[in-house]
């Protein structure tokens, strides 16, 4: 069986604080993969970026890398920004298998977690 690889790809903010949810994530998601590497990585504005993980993985003798978009929906930087990032890291790593997901704010099991996150909000 291929090593795999698990990268949860969040867009980043100034303020260091924002990642605090992502990271708890990825620390998550880890522990539920012991076997998997689970890594976070980020577009603009923190690091690690994703060019910067993706080598790293490799070294470590991972052959197949899921990225998964953190994102809430399916905007331009999903739909343009990481296809091209995926592409260029496709060319540097030829023999890796990279793939990717749609954004997880649009799976249909992440949007029931949230609508009853919402419904639980309310003062009855």
């Amino acid at each position: 069986m291929k090593k795999q690889a698990l990268v949860l790809f969040a867009h980043g903010a100034r303020d260091p604080n924002w990642a605090t949810p992502f990271k708890r994530l990825q620390q998550m998601t880890q522990a539920a993969l012991p076997d998997v590497s689970v890594s976070l990585a980020f577009l603009e504005c923190m690091t690690p970026s994703l060019p910067d993980v993706l080598p790293t993985l490799v070294e470590s003798g991972c052959e197949l890398i899921t990225v998964v978009p953190v994102f809430f929906g399916q905007g331009g930087h999903v739909a343009r920004d990481l296809p091209m990032l995926l592409e260029s890291l496709q060319q540097a790593h030829p023999d890796l298998t990279l793939r990717t997901v749609g954004a997880v704010g649009e799976d249909a099991h992440v949007l029931s977690a949230i609508s009853q996150y919402c419904i639980a909000s309310l003062v009855m």
